[in-house]
């Protein structure tokens, strides 16, 4: 769950009030698919009307092209789709709930699922955990997940959708691999959000912090007293806490290169200074050019979160190649959810977690009829 730095400061400044009449929490927008070329739509008991609100009839599958500015479905012209089923919907062979909306965009098809904002919860938890965790765990995501939701939904209440369904906010992949569990721990926490002051807030989280997590400004430059960074040793068991790769010297600064830092020639790049959560700060990349400093946080940007996959890291230059060697994985902001496992298989209950990742905030229920 990672935004780009504009559109987080801009989203923190605008609270989410638990009794707020425009937050309307009980249903959400998610963006499944943004740019796609082509889409297939099928189900059972498959509803459709074009972009006038008129039925359509064609047959099934249908396939969906961008044409213009607006759609094809099946040859046949229209300027958008909206789409319900009974139970589900099969987007590209995944199933989703809710009702489908599929539009022209400037690139591509937007696919837009409005569903439920629980019925969205259980889809999501095994996207982001394992349903099979200690079930207090399973609650303490499906808390903040919510809190995340009924946020972003306010803070975008104009735009087309509120989430995306990827990591630039939270995995959601749909209704396929929801199980009993992941209802159950959705069930259980039914309308609860965490909240400080009085507004919902912005709950962010990752897989792994690596002892330590993360303040808030440190990694987006904006200060909240509830994400201001705690020990934690409870991941450090985790399979993924430590990592290690290298990259060659050539791949690192062709991908600086592509970000917008002019590097040629990198020579060797030097840690610099760690923050209380032991993260690292900024880098200086040392080239034919000369010395280049760049914030770890952009550097990580720049070579891809999945390969750099925290902060918290050591590199040193042998050959042609950087060998780096890290721990955690995430912006370590919030709650740490291998953490998260520890504690709820130490005997700690869900409210327990999350008052340890988010000192200072109470958990209150709000509508979700």
């Amino acid at each position: 769950m990672k935004l780009l730095s504009f559109i987080v400061l801009w989203s923190l400044l605008i609270p989410a009030t638990v009794s707020g009449i425009d937050m309307q929490p009980e249903t959400i927008r998610v963006a499944v698919l943004k740019g796609a070329e082509s889409v297939t739509l099928e189900g059972n008991g498959l509803l459709l009307t074009d972009g006038n609100g008129e039925p359509l009839r064609v047959n099934l599958p249908l396939q969906i092209r961008k044409y213009k500015d607006g759609l094809s479905v099946n040859n046949r012209r229209v300027r958008s789709l909206r789409a319900t089923a009974p139970a589900f919907l099969l987007i590209n062979g995944k199933g989703y709930r809710g009702i489908i909306e599929v539009l022209p965009a400037d690139k591509g098809i937007l696919v837009v699922d409005e569903l439920p904002l629980e019925d969205y919860l259980v889809g999501l938890i095994n996207c982001e955990i394992s349903s099979q965790w200690p079930i207090e765990a399973v609650k303490a995501q499906a808390v903040i997940a919510r809190s995340y939701a009924v946020y972003q939904k306010a803070a975008r209440k104009n735009a087309l959708y509120h989430l995306e369904s990827s990591v630039m906010d939270q995995v959601y992949d749909g209704c396929d691999i929801e199980d009993s569990r992941a209802v159950r721990g959705v069930r259980e926490t039914a309308g609860e959000v965490l909240t400080y002051n009085g507004a919902v807030i912005q709950a962010f989280y990752h897989s792994n912090c690596g002892g330590h997590t993360e303040a808030s400004e440190n990694v987006w430059g904006f200060a909240l007293p509830y994400l201001s960074g705690v020990e934690c040793k409870y991941c450090l068991t985790s399979p993924s806490v430590k990592w290690q790769l290298s990259i060659p010297l050539k791949k690192l600064e062709s991908q600086l290169r592509s970000s917008g830092y002019h590097v040629f020639g990198v020579k060797d790049i030097k840690p610099g200074i760690r923050n209380r959560s032991g993260r690292l700060q900024d880098l200086t990349i040392v080239s034919a050019k000369g010395r280049t400093v760049i914030s770890a946080v952009n550097f990580r940007k720049a070579i891809g979160y999945s390969v750099i996959k925290s902060t918290n890291f050591d590199v040193r230059i042998s050959g042609d190649e950087a060998h780096f060697t890290g721990a955690g994985y995430g912006h370590g902001v919030g709650l740490c959810q291998w953490g998260a496992k520890q504690r709820a298989s130490d005997g700690f209950d869900y409210r327990e977690i999350l008052s340890y990742y988010y000192p200072g905030t109470k958990l209150e229920k709000i509508s979700t009829d």
